[in-house]
């Protein structure tokens, strides 16, 4: 791949901060656009807009069939059975909040079990413990060892007939850490409970193949993977989809309605209620076109090179520690600096024009588990250069200087 070509299609990347060229490293928090994102929801809003699904007008029916090709593109791209499989959300957040409120209030009773993982990021710990406190469930979690990895002997102890779900990450947000998610759902479905696989982190560095992992749900963002904010998808199988009850009242899911009841309409649309982000759904669709053009194996693979190359120059730091050394990563380095705090270290960088996160990346449990209050994170995509690698461990080499 031509790094350069691909840094073209990035307009935000071309700017200076703090009289520095920009280098961005917080691409776990969300990926910057490319300018086919850009320009097809600006073609939105100049061309077609208007509310989709109702309308018989021109601008309706162009509006509803981009709006439905991005869904087809989706469930293309997580190599669904089916369309009506996918259903467009806020983000991951909302698409567990969702099965949560559905598929949890209907099928999870008192005294069940629900499992996560100690890698997990807040949306993906809270709306199951809203739930367990609502159902008098039980919520127990995979614990991990010190190199961030989950403890998979442990995880098997802890299923048993009362498992009901399991929701995992299928790559640590705070740490990297690649989990082994077939084996998780696999060890799930042999006590029947279903599986939900947060994605979010995974969408812009592996394949998702929800037929080959066989998972029950699965959300991921579309801001993380090249699109918009504010937009997501969740993927469930249809028969669970069908036996779950609407997540919300509105336009668009129903197909009648009367004081003396309401039908609910079919699939997706009976999770879909009121008006959506129809742009940045179509959007969506410009940023999955981007990541397939340039092949995922190959991202994959040059985000590995930009790892090793950065890991290889951080050995130099002094009193440089990595937080999750997991043997299976994906393109984010999680660390500490002797003596530095992480919010002065992220500050002293952004005066040089690199952007890292700094905290604890809304894994408050994880950091609690490393005894820390949390780390600089730096983590990279398709758009980065070795040379921007270089240049941040040059600054971190200087900011050293400064502490001694």
């Amino acid at each position: 791949m031509d790094i350069q070509e691909i840094r073209k299609q990035f307009p935000i990347l071309h700017q200076e901060v703090n009289g520095k060229p920009l280098v961005y490293f917080d691409n776990a928090a969300t990926s910057q656009k490319p300018q086919c994102v850009i320009d097809a929801l600006t073609h939105y809003y100049e061309t077609d807009n208007s509310n989709i699904h109702r309308g018989i007008h021109t601008l309706a029916e162009r509006a509803t069939t981009a709006f439905e090709n991005t869904r087809k593109a989706v469930a293309k791209f997580l190599n669904a059975n089916e369309t009506e499989e996918i259903i467009f959300t806020k983000g991951t957040t909302e698409g567990i909040n969702l099965v949560a409120t559905t598929y949890g209030r209907k099928f999870i009773g008192a005294g069940d079990e629900i499992i996560v993982s100690a890698l997990e990021h807040h949306s993906n710990i809270v709306p199951w413990q809203m739930l367990c406190e609502e159902k008098g469930a039980v919520l127990k979690v995979i614990p991990v060892n010190e190199k961030g990895e989950l403890i998979f002997e442990e995880y098997v102890k802890l299923l048993s007939d009362k498992t009901k779900l399991v929701s995992v990450n299928y790559i640590s947000n705070a740490l990297g850490t690649i989990n082994p998610v077939k084996e998780i759902i696999n060890a799930a479905h042999k006590v029947d409970a279903k599986v939900l696989i947060d994605a979010a982190q995974a969408a812009p560095h592996v394949k998702l193949d929800v037929k080959a992992l066989d998972c029950d749900f699965m959300a991921f963002s579309a801001h993380k993977v090249y699109g918009p904010t504010g937009v997501g998808a969740l993927y469930g199988k249809r028969d669970l989809l069908e036996a779950m009850p609407p997540y919300q009242g509105g336009g668009e899911m129903i197909k009648d309605v009367s004081f003396s009841g309401t039908t609910y309409n079919d699939i997706p649309y009976k999770f879909e209620a009121g008006t959506p982000n129809i742009g940045e759904v179509i959007a969506f669709k410009a940023a999955i076109d981007f990541v397939e053009n340039l092949g995922q194996e190959n991202i994959a693979h040059y985000e590995d090179e930009l790892m090793a190359y950065a890991n290889e120059l951080l050995k130099e730091v002094p009193g440089f520690t990595p937080i999750g050394t997991a043997d299976k990563k994906a393109s984010v380095i999680s660390f500490l600096i002797e003596g530095i705090h992480p919010f002065d270290l992220g500050q002293l960088l952004d005066a040089k024009g690199i952007a890292v996160r700094t905290g604890h990346h809304c894994a408050q449990p994880l950091m609690e588990i490393f005894n820390i209050e949390g780390t600089v994170r730096a983590s990279f995509s398709v758009y980065n250069a070795k040379e921007e690698i270089k240049y941040f461990v040059d600054a971190l080499q200087a900011v050293v200087k400064m502490f001694k």
